[in-house]
């Protein structure tokens, strides 16, 4: 009896591991429509969209990319700090994931702000007096960087759930399928970022 279910439990396993990696193919189409239409615009309008990037601030861009790849590092500590069994380990480098998405977040404010009090936003007469391709590249930027930022909160709101079941032992290192997957998607968060950094702050 017990070699069934330990059966059945690698078969729930397994399958909670190819649903959330069928999930994330999905996720990645819902970015790649955007980033084909930016790959075409771009060589229509060259010189507006290298214009465009270089009023991004680059400073902020590479703090953020930094900040990401941290908590990738954190996060993946975490499943395996889980893993062997160090609970303790795991809420620390949660709370320190969690933490790093909340300031990714902060600084990703304060640069749509900026923009904002200069009157940069979609629809604005800015853009709309600007020349060709400006509009379109402000329009896919806050865009693909807002549709991003909400998935960094999904992913943090995630990683606290799994916080508070690390706390209360409803996932252990004999059952970790959930904080993994939360892992998974927290990584495809980072991934996402690490394309539109280049595309967005270093056009040339």
């Amino acid at each position: 009896m017990s070699e069934g279910m330990e059966r059945t439990a690698h078969r729930d396993y397994t399958g909670a591991k190819i649903g959330m990696w069928l999930f994330l193919f999905t996720e990645f189409f819902l970015f790649f429509a955007p980033v084909l239409l930016y790959t075409i615009y771009r060589f229509r309008y060259h010189e507006a969209f290298v214009a465009s990037s270089h009023e991004l601030d680059l400073a902020t861009g590479s703090i953020n990319t930094a900040i990401l790849l941290t908590s990738s590092l954190t996060m993946a500590v975490a499943v395996s700090a889980l893993q062997r069994e160090r609970a303790r380990l795991c809420l620390w480098m949660l709370g320190l994931t969690f933490a790093l998405g909340a300031v990714f977040l902060a600084n990703k404010y304060f640069e749509w702000a900026a923009k904002f009090s200069h009157g940069i936003y979609p629809g604005s007469d800015a853009l709309a007096g600007g020349p060709p391709g400006q509009g379109i590249f402000y329009g896919l930027y806050f865009f693909l960087t807002g549709l991003h930022g909400l998935h960094v909160l999904a992913g943090m709101t995630l990683i606290g759930v799994m916080a508070v079941m690390v706390h209360k032992k409803r996932v252990s290192a004999a059952d970790h399928v959930r904080l993994e997957n939360t892992g998974l998607y927290w990584h495809l968060v980072d991934i996402v970022w690490i394309y539109l950094f280049p595309i967005f702050y270093l056009v040339r």
